[in-house]
Order: structure tokens, then sequence, then C-alpha cells
């Protein structure tokens, strides 16, 4: 089997962070990426997988990763920045000093069962239980295209499984029961619209400040 197994808690995260640091320092003018929204039809788009790992390709892992640690998050799909590749990052340190890439990841393995309370970035202030497996392993290739696999479980194992469901054009709420999809449905847009509106806000406070400048 390609790469070397490693656990949740992996040697090579230290590595990892090095590599990352290294290119920022390359191309220290990073994206922030938008990410699609529920019900975006953008979000069922299968992804592709990467043939080609070439600087655009690193310029998009450092973007998604600032991405990813501004909104902010725990992991990112190349599917909700509008990207449809077989591209994941991740991070799940309390520092934000670990980043994980997966290229091109395979599961296998699947044991076990666990419930937990999952969010999404691509849909907003919705938490909801899902069942998945509780452990796995994730064949997959790093940022530069060499094979890497992980043996993770617990909160670690329940990401990669999110992420890839968005590689295969699912996200978490169609695992809910058909009522409860609705009522996610119903918050998004109620949160949706009171974002609108305090942006409409904020843009008003800011002409009033500038015109009252402008009289000063």
């Amino acid at each position: 089997p390609p790469g070397t197994p490693m656990r949740a808690q992996f040697s090579r995260a230290s590595l990892n962070l090095t590599l990352s640091k290294l290119l920022n320092a390359e191309h220290p003018k990073m994206a922030l990426l938008p990410i699609l929204e529920f019900p975006d039809t953008r979000l069922r788009t299968i992804a592709k997988p990467v043939t080609q790992f070439d600087g655009a390709l690193q310029t998009l892992i450092d973007d998604m990763l600032h991405t990813m640690y501004e909104a902010p998050g725990i992991g990112l799909a190349a599917t909700q920045v509008d990207q449809h590749i077989q591209l994941i990052v991740m991070d799940l340190s309390e520092e934000k000093n670990s980043p994980l890439v997966f290229i091109n990841p395979v599961l296998s393995n699947l044991q076990g069962a666990q419930v937990y309370k999952e969010g999404c970035l691509s849909v907003p202030e919705v938490y909801a239980e899902v069942k998945r497996a509780d452990s796995l392993r994730v064949d997959s290739q790093d940022r530069f295209g060499k094979p890497q696999t992980l043996l993770a479980e617990g909160l670690l194992a329940v990401c990669i499984q999110h992420e890839m469901d968005h590689l295969l054009g699912k996200v978490f709420v169609d695992y809910l029961s058909m009522l409860k999809r609705q009522l996610a449905i119903r918050k998004l847009e109620r949160f949706k619209r009171e974002r609108i509106a305090l942006a409409k806000a904020d843009a008003a406070d800011k002409a009033a400040t500038a015109r009252s400048a402008q009289r000063a």
C-alpha cells in the first residue's frame, strides 16, 4: 500500500507546517476565497482527480487554508470554493498550526459508528447530529503528489468523511430527515436575511460617516 500508516496526531504535521510556511513565503499574498453556500447547485458537482501538481495547485491550497482559518473552520473541500477537484485541507489543532492536505483521497476500512453534531462553512449557523464511521483509512497524495496513508479515528475521521462528501456532491444536511432538513433550510434562509440586513446597515453607517466627514 502507498505511504506509511499514521494515527490522527501524526508526526508529519510539523513537516506539513514547515512546507506550508516556506510556500507562503514564496506566495505571501493569499486570497480569501468566496465559499459556496447551500443550496447552491455547484455544491452538487462531482470533483475530478488532480493530475497536475503545479504552482496553481500550490496557490489554491494556500488560499484554501487561509480561507478556512479566516472563516473560521477546521476543514474545507475545493468544491466549496467552486474548484471541482479532489482536494481537501484541514486543521484540527487548537493552535491552527498543523495543516493537513489530502489530494485524490480514497477511504477504506470504515469501522464502528459515532454520532457527532456537525456544522459546515457552506451551511452557516446550522448544526445537526450525523452518524458516521468511527475509524477509517484514507489513502491520498500530499500537496506535491507523494502518496500518503492516514489511519484516522474520532473527530478527524468525522471531518474526513464530511469533506469527502463535498467531493461527491453531498452536504451533511442530506443525512437529515425531511422535516429536519426543512428546518435547517429555514434557519439558513433567516441567517442570510439577517446577514444582508446587517451589511446594509453597515453600509449606511459608513455612508453617513463619510458625509459627516465631508461637512466637517
